[in-house]
């Protein structure tokens, strides 16, 4: 397959299989020869396309199409360009036809910048860059409770045997008006006892209490002190009693 070659020599020798269309092989042409997309650099590089173009196989009928239909399209680009203007052609809506030349520039730019979003894209997985940065500050989250060295299978023993123990002692109390109870109350009575010793016995702490609605507060007294950084539990041997310790200078009461 032969079209009239309008220059003798092109100045680039392309393999067109490593394009992916036609516009593709034109901005090609047009940033070889650093040239803006224009009407000018139309014409320029219109030889050099034509040119390609014979260099394609006639087994690739199917993609040749749409190589020449561009060619085609240069073709007249070209020769507007070197003829006398024709007059402006208007449709029977009344609307002017788009210009040949202006319509293939609106489409290289077009291709153009997907072309370099695409590359700029692929950069960026190349560079192992498939995450956006966090615009705002991460969440703050508040600090968990420093219990490593107790389990929390002993925690949970050490209250159902003082519980255990309440419930015998509440057999022999009388029914007398409930006391209200708070969490607040509980550790002002823990700092009572943690300003008189470093250290004292878990059990021992709930075992002070009357009924388990109290023991189940003093608990809870214990955790939220724990949490406030003001106490520690600890567990000196491995299935030992457990420890309540000082953690730093307890606030004034």
């Amino acid at each position: 397959m032969k079209l009239e070659k309008l220059t003798a020599r092109p100045q680039y020798q392309i393999n067109i299989e490593s394009y992916d269309g036609p516009l593709d092989l034109l901005l090609n042409l047009i940033e070889r020869s650093e040239l803006d997309i224009t009407e000018i650099s139309l014409v320029q590089v219109t030889s050099q396309y034509l040119s390609q173009i014979e260099q394609m196989k006639e087994d690739r009928i199917d993609n040749l199409i749409d190589f020449i239909v561009v060619g085609a399209r240069l073709t007249q680009i070209k020769s507007k360009a070197l003829l006398p203007q024709d007059p402006i052609l208007v449709d029977p809506d009344g609307e002017a036809e788009e210009d040949p030349a202006a319509a293939l520039i609106r489409q290289l730019k077009q291709y153009k910048t997907f072309k370099d979003a695409s590359h700029w894209l692929g950069e960026r997985e190349d560079a192992g860059l498939r995450s956006y940065i966090r615009l705002a500050p991460p969440p703050r989250i508040e600090k968990k409770l420093d219990l490593s060295g107790v389990s929390l299978d002993s925690l949970w023993e050490a209250f159902l045997l003082v519980n255990q123990r309440q419930e015998k002692k509440e057999a022999s109390v009388a029914i007398v008006k409930p006391r209200r109870i708070t969490i607040e109350d509980q550790i002002r009575k823990l700092r009572f006892h943690m300003q008189r010793a470093e250290r004292i016995g878990f059990r021992q702490l709930l075992s002070n209490q009357v009924d388990r609605t109290e023991i189940s507060i003093t608990l809870l007294a214990i955790l939220e002190s724990i949490k406030r950084h003001e106490v520690n539990a600890i567990q000196p041997e491995l299935f030992g009693p457990i420890e309540i310790a000082r953690a730093k200078p307890l606030p004034p009461e």
